[in-house]
């Protein structure tokens, strides 16, 4: 993907609850970008049959997977948020099929806009673990203190406090993605506040 890298093609990352996907959504609305998001390209590669599915069950057999062959994503969930080896192992079977699927849909992309710059906006919440920063001209953090972030996670998920401080936990402290990024939102407080920023974002990237 490093030609792509030289185009206007900024990553949007973060941590769970932080907002990377509203921010990213304002972001492309906002610019003309053209976006796509990381975990829908992952749970298309887990559909019946996908390669991504196919990883799976060569890896692990039938144990993530329903009778009707479909991934049995809440057991998935609950076992990556629990075995930090688990973890390892899935991300190491997804991430290359991930990175693969972006880079095809930047050259597709690319290539029907051929006598135009255009802009992407990709967002992906595993960049820093996933050592992606090459890939991307530009790399935004979106941040929110732990709080909030727990307080999304609950309500998204429905899940309780001790699960949400335990899938929060599995990823990099989000202040440690912020100290490493080009550009941070702070999406801590109302969103009109958020949006300010990133319209001079905007103008700061294009």
């Amino acid at each position: 993907m490093a030609e792509q890298a030289q185009t206007s093609v900024v990553a949007i990352t973060g941590g769970m609850g932080s907002g990377k996907s509203s921010v990213a959504a304002c972001l492309c609305e906002i610019s003309g970008a053209r976006g796509l998001n990381a975990d829908t390209v992952c749970r298309q590669l887990l559909e019946p049959g996908a390669t991504g599915w196919l990883a799976v069950q060569g890896a692990f057999g039938e144990r993530f997977f329903l009778a009707d062959k479909r991934l049995d994503r809440t057991l998935l969930r609950k076992v990556l948020f629990a075995d930090h080896e688990f973890r390892r192992e899935l991300n190491a079977l997804l991430h290359p099929l991930v990175r693969e699927e972006i880079a095809a849909w930047l050259g597709k992309e690319k290539g029907n806009f051929s006598l135009a710059p255009v802009r992407f906006v990709v967002e992906v919440p595993l960049l820093y673990e996933a050592h992606w920063e090459p890939d991307f001209s530009q790399i935004v953090v979106v941040y929110s203190d732990k709080q909030a972030c727990l307080r999304r996670i609950m309500l998204r998920d429905r899940i309780g406090e001790a699960e949400a401080q335990k899938a929060f936990a599995t990823q990099m402290p989000l202040l440690d993605k912020a100290l490493r990024a080009a550009h941070v939102i702070d999406n801590s407080g109302p969103w009109p506040d958020t949006a300010l920023q990133i319209v001079h974002l905007r103008n700061l990237l294009w």
